[in-house]
């Protein structure tokens, strides 16, 4: 497990293994892809980041996350693929949120993208790119570059 602070300063500990945490998920992370392209999401307030958010009551994470890349960009997921989990620790508060990689299969346009703008997709090393003032907060702490190189490592 590693800890580190994420770009608001809280405590973040990161493990690549289920249930790695007393707390349950209750957030999502997923990480996309198609036709070696990084597929991103356009937040209202955030700015450019991957798809995600809460989990509904009553469904799995894995229905979580193919829900919110559906949601928030009009991509069918193939395969889900677990690859970790988080907390975010704050002074009063936290949190875990769990972290998927998948392949897009299509892309279906939407007449809403819910608090989105739609589907981007990103050419290029996104780890470099990520630190760009389009892009969301989330997409600027450890927990996205290790979550890559470890998709990498199992890829």
């Amino acid at each position: 497990m590693e800890t580190f602070k994420d770009y608001n300063g809280g405590t973040v500990k990161l493990s690549f293994k289920q249930q790695s945490f007393a707390q349950k998920p209750e957030h999502v992370l997923v990480i996309c892809k198609m036709n070696d392209k990084w597929l991103l999401t356009n937040h209202s307030v955030r700015g450019l980041e991957f798809p995600g958010g809460k989990v509904e009551q009553g469904e799995s994470l894995e229905e979580a996350g193919r829900r919110e890349v559906l949601e928030e960009t009009g991509a069918i997921m193939k395969e889900l693929r677990f690859i970790g989990e988080y907390e975010v620790s704050h002074i009063n508060s936290s949190f875990v949120k769990a972290i998927f990689y998948g392949e897009i299969e299509r892309i279906e346009e939407k007449d809403d993208y819910f608090e989105t703008a739609g589907p981007v997709f990103i050419e290029g090393d996104i780890l470099k790119l990520r630190k760009g003032p389009q892009f969301s907060f989330i997409m600027k702490d450890d927990v996205i570059e290790k979550s890559i190189k470890r998709i990498a490592q199992l890829n």
